[in-house]
């Protein structure tokens, strides 16, 4: 029978994992990453079925010398546990689907597809099986945002009044026609990012307003020039994507201001965090400072880690299925893109 297997509940040896898909933009750190983490990981292969891709990426020194397998072969792995699925963004949640149904935990990129009610199911099929869904949003796990969360967290910054953010880059031709596929455009395939800190630090949004646009000089079906609006009781959160931007990466940002305080961060990677407080709190003085925060090892090294955790059973994940799917509603929401 295919994909007789189903992933056992804690463990101490290494965790048996495979990637399935190469085309995703974070595929390659993503399997780099894994083989780094040698204590934590045995990878048993890869799949991607597209020849020509496969002679494109084997010589690449993250796919060096690793097994590329079929799906079953794959699935079918004695003892196998985990799956990092980094497919093509339409293929995603439906190659989620098959690894849950065999029995596996995955750590799956993001975005989770264009459909809420898949996003809905794929949960649904997790939770019943007791298995885990690692989105694959790297700034829960990016040092500046850990400690934002955590002055959340105490109460440090009062209650949150403003929250402003900034995703951008300059995207080449190529990289507009791949995301031209996107009604959404760049606010449904890279700030996605944005909005689960968002929902992380404020919850769900009681409404979300998009506002999509194209570049004058750029009339390709692309948009390039988003803002989304989400509403909370007391507040507006504000979350803007530019992809015609020159400076886009330097000017990658996410503030959060409370009645106590402020915590910047600018640009994301690597983080450059500047705080505000009305009162010392903790080792962190009165007023306006910058922080020194010690940049992470490599951009996915301590998700992978902490998924091993989870896997191990040693804890739980933070961020649950109900935070998924209220993050996932908020993203296509926030990029004019329909809910169903």
């Amino acid at each position: 029978m295919l994909f007789p297997h189903v992933a056992s509940g804690a463990q101490t040896k290494r965790i048996r994992i495979g990637q399935i898909g190469t085309k995703h933009a974070h595929a390659s750190g993503k399997i780099s990453a894994i083989r780094k983490l040698n204590d934590d990981f045995e990878i048993v292969g890869i799949v991607e079925p597209d020849e020509a891709r496969r002679a494109a990426v084997g010589s690449q020194d993250a796919y060096r010398d690793l097994p590329f397998l079929t799906l079953e072969q794959l699935l079918n792995s004695d003892a196998l546990s985990a799956v990092a699925v980094e497919t093509t963004v339409d293929q995603l949640v439906p190659t989620a689907m098959l690894c849950l149904q065999a029995g596996k935990h995955i750590h799956l990129d993001k975005p989770a597809g264009q459909s809420m009610s898949e996003c809905r199911k794929m949960h649904e099929e997790a939770d019943r099986r007791g298995l885990t869904i690692q989105m694959g949003y790297m700034l829960r796990y990016n040092p500046a945002f850990v400690m934002l969360f955590d002055f959340v967290k105490q109460g440090w910054l009062g209650p949150i009044t403003e929250l402003n953010a900034m995703m951008g880059k300059f995207a080449d031709p190529s990289t507009r026609r791949q995301l031209a596929r996107f009604s959404g455009g760049g606010m449904f395939e890279l700030a996605c990012h944005l909005i689960d800190a968002m929902v992380t630090v404020l919850g769900k949004p009681q409404s979300v307003t998009a506002f999509n646009r194209q570049a004058f000089a750029n009339r390709d079906g692309f948009v390039d020039n988003q803002l989304a609006v989400f509403e909370y009781p007391d507040m507006v959160a504000n979350i803007r994507c530019n992809h015609v931007d020159p400076f886009g990466f330097a000017r990658r940002s996410f503030e959060v201001v409370g009645e106590a305080g402020l915590f910047r961060i600018e640009p994301l990677e690597p983080p450059s965090v500047r705080i505000g407080l009305d009162r010392a709190r903790g080792s962190f003085k009165k007023g306006l400072q910058d922080v020194v925060v010690q940049p992470a090892e490599g951009r996915y090294d301590d998700e992978f880690r902490d998924l091993a955790k989870v896997i191990r059973g040693e804890k739980e994940l933070r961020w649950d299925s109900q935070h998924d799917l209220t993050v996932h509603e908020a993203v296509l929401r926030g990029s004019g893109m329909p809910v169903e």
